[in-house]
């Protein structure tokens, strides 16, 4: 059975760090393509990072870019994502998904290409 847990969620002030963690299990993670989207209510599911299985290519979405780092512990099943300088734009849910297929880039627009979601770990900014 496959599964993602996502933690480290929580509520922060505008400026103030968060490392979120996504322990996968039922899979080889090595295998899989990882990506971190989040979802804000009422709204739909937008790429924030991801990372390639192949190569460990890395994509962010702009907005995200220089303030969040996404990484991966093969060995102990965890992906992480490190969020820094959080802005009022940035809150959400934010979910773990893999991806199976043996590729050199990962994707941020289409979540149907990721098998397997977590249930989500929420964020909150106040200003």
């Amino acid at each position: 059975q496959v599964q993602l847990v996502e933690s480290g969620g929580g509520a922060v002030q505008v400026g103030d760090s968060l490392r979120l963690s996504c322990v996968v299990s039922g899979i080889t993670l090595s295998g899989y393509s990882v990506g971190w989207f989040r979802q804000a209510p009422g709204g739909e599911r937008e790429g924030v990072s991801c990372v390639s299985n192949r190569d460990n290519t890395i994509n962010y979405a702009d907005s995200v870019k220089g303030r969040f780092t996404i990484s991966r512990d093969n060995a102990k099943h965890t992906v992480f994502l490190e969020m820094n300088n959080l802005k009022p734009e940035d809150p959400g849910v934010y979910f773990c998904g893999v991806d199976p297929a043996w590729m050199s880039h990962c994707s941020l627009s289409y979540t149907s290409l990721y098998d397997y979601w977590g249930q989500g770990t929420p964020v909150t900014v106040s200003s």
